[in-house]
């Protein structure tokens, strides 16, 4: 495994962030797809044991029980500060808009409740989930400055908003003296390259981190054409964002199967190996034990400009996708 400085932070992070959306509980989550307590167990001790250190989840992720297994795993295997931990708050509810509850007690209850949830103190990363339209970016950047001196997180970051936004909030918070966004989380992968436009540019002339999610675009980077799996036919959300364009995407896919047996690797290798030409650490799911070791490996993998430029040829631009909330729940949607 290798190690990076998290954008202008003091956190040292493993190359592959270990995703937690696919560990919970699924009688009471919106997945039916997720791992049962001991498997999630299994597949931490394995990241561990395999160098990976850098930890997401979110309190959305199977109604908090994400977080609860995660945070009694590494609490059980690792010493504190041993692991990079990464959790996320929604924006406002309506209700909370109601009841007149400001930006800045809402990122209080949120990140108490994470730290109840995880039987923590501290995180190590506090991501914004997703931009909120109804409240002030003032208060949102005081929130989040309060949160990181009283000491309950170490840094901040950012997921699912626009360059502009990114920008806006950075430069709001600079001109204050508030803590500034170190990460951006967005989605980014070989099917799905439209940060590329403004994002990335915007990220590496600050010195911010990129941590992308969807690395493997929902299981489609890793598995040759007809292969399937519980998320792919169950995964609502992934279908949304890659049903409309599977045409065009098989054609990269199929080249990523291409150079998998060229180098006698898993597809998953190669996709990865890909991404981390561009990135700081993505972030990667897995719901079984063998997916841990894939992911490790494509560290080590080295591509040639001639197989990146291979992989990237044939992309066309897609429907961006953004992540919206609604009612305080998350939404999908396009913008063309």
């Amino acid at each position: 495994m290798k190690y990076k400085k998290l954008g202008n932070s003091d956190l040292i992070v493993s190359s592959i962030c270990m995703g937690c959306m696919g560990f919970g509980n699924a009688q009471t989550g919106q997945h039916s797809w997720t791992i049962d307590e001991g498997e999630t167990r299994k597949i931490i001790k394995s990241a561990l044991d395999l160098g990976i250190n850098f930890f997401d989840t979110a309190p959305v992720y199977q109604n908090g029980t994400s977080e609860e297994y995660v945070g009694k795993a590494l609490r059980d295997f690792a010493k504190r500060e041993d692991y990079v931990i990464a959790t996320k708050f929604t924006p406002r509810t309506v209700e909370e808009i109601e009841k007149n509850i400001s930006g800045q007690k809402h990122i209080e209850n949120y990140i108490d409740n994470s730290l109840k949830n995880l039987g923590l103190d501290y995180v190590d990363l506090y991501i914004y989930h997703m931009w909120d339209y109804h409240t002030p970016i003032e208060e949102i950047m005081d929130g989040l400055h309060n949160i990181v001196k009283s000491g309950k997180a170490r840094a901040i970051g950012i997921s699912n908003c626009f360059a502009w936004q990114l920008a806006k909030a950075n430069y709001f918070a600079r001109a204050n003296g508030m803590t500034e966004f170190v990460s951006m989380q967005g989605h980014y992968n070989l099917i799905a390259r439209e940060e590329e436009r403004e994002m990335i540019p915007f990220c590496n002339s600050e010195n911010i981190a990129l941590t992308p999610y969807s690395a493997l675009a929902g299981g489609r980077l890793a598995k040759q054409k007809n292969e399937t799996s519980k998320r792919l036919l169950e995964d609502s959300y992934a279908k949304f964002k890659y049903d409309k364009t599977a045409e065009i995407d098989q054609l990269i896919i199929d080249r990523v199967t291409e150079l998998s047996k060229k180098y006698n690797v898993s597809m998953t290798e190669i996709s990865l190996a890909w991404l981390l030409t561009k990135v700081t650490a993505p972030v990667v799911g897995a719901t079984k034990l063998s997916q841990v070791e894939g992911m490790v490996k494509a560290v080590d993998l080295k591509l040639t400009n001639e197989d990146i430029s291979y992989l990237e040829e044939l992309y066309l631009p897609h429907s961006l996708v953004v992540v919206m909330a609604q009612n305080g729940k998350q939404k999908g949607g396009n913008v063309v």
